[in-house]
């Protein structure tokens, strides 16, 4: 009877230790993020105490088409605020929140560089990477040219060897010596730890980049997702995009 007792206790003890584990800390948040926000919110991400968050990161824009198509993340952030804005009229996200800015630089190896200003691609055998022009960087980029001269512009142009689909793939093309500069954000730049140098474009060129992040509807972790929101406008998060470049919200339009 006394060993009946004990086995009960220990099964009861064991059971309260499982129910302890898989109730602290067990939430699976999903958070689709812009490729340029890997750095920072992969910070962020290790310090939530109050789930376990996984992350894919991509072009924003693929990233939305996914959630229009029935993915359900329960956060989406994007490197700019057109695309939460058009999911939150389609009903399928709350209301988005502006939490970071950005500043658009031009990125060239660090090692050796061929250019070493925005007019330098314009010379012939000039090899430039940018964004498509669906995703932000690539719009970004294109707000930039289409302030030039039109015949600057055609001459730079006329030099891109490829579009890649989000920073990183313009990021990969650049540390690679595949392409001899690229448009990219700043912090992307400081991501590469001294393999890519940032040129300065004219302030009068620059567009205004802003992140905006949204809870998206129909999530299982509503508390936590809006948590997790509330900490890249101030607190650990808000801390790692500024130790990854990225300027206060204050800073966008």
């Amino acid at each position: 009877m006394l060993m009946h007792m004990r086995r009960a206790a220990l099964l009861l003890t064991g059971l309260l230790l499982l129910a302890g584990a898989t109730g602290c800390g067990s939430t699976d948040l999903k958070v689709s993020a812009a490729a340029s926000l890997k750095s920072a919110l992969t910070a962020y991400g290790s310090q939530v105490e109050e789930a376990k968050v996984s992350f894919s990161f991509a072009g924003s824009d693929a990233l939305a088409v996914q959630i229009e198509r029935g993915a359900k993340p329960d956060v989406y952030a994007a490197a700019n605020t057109k695309l939460p804005d058009q999911l939150f009229e389609k009903g399928l996200v709350e209301k988005p929140r502006i939490f970071a800015a950005n500043r658009l630089v031009l990125a060239v190896p660090a090692k050796d560089p061929q250019v070493a200003s925005l007019s330098d691609l314009e010379q012939q055998g000039i090899k430039l990477a940018v964004g498509e022009q669906s995703v932000p960087i690539g719009s970004y980029t294109r707000t930039v040219l289409g302030r030039l001269p039109t015949a600057q512009a055609d001459a730079i142009l006329a030099n891109v060897r490829t579009e890649e689909p989000d920073v990183s793939g313009i990021t990969g093309k650049l540390t690679q010596g595949a392409v001899d500069a690229g448009f990219l954000y700043v912090s992307d730049v400081r991501a590469t730890n001294g393999r890519l140098t940032a040129i300065e474009l004219p302030e009068e060129l620059l567009p205004q980049v802003a992140y905006a992040v949204a809870v998206v509807k129909g999530t299982e972790h509503p508390e936590q997702a809006r948590a997790f929101v509330d900490g890249l406008l101030s607190g650990a998060g808000a801390r790692a995009l500024s130790d990854a470049g990225f300027e206060p919200r204050g800073a966008a339009p």
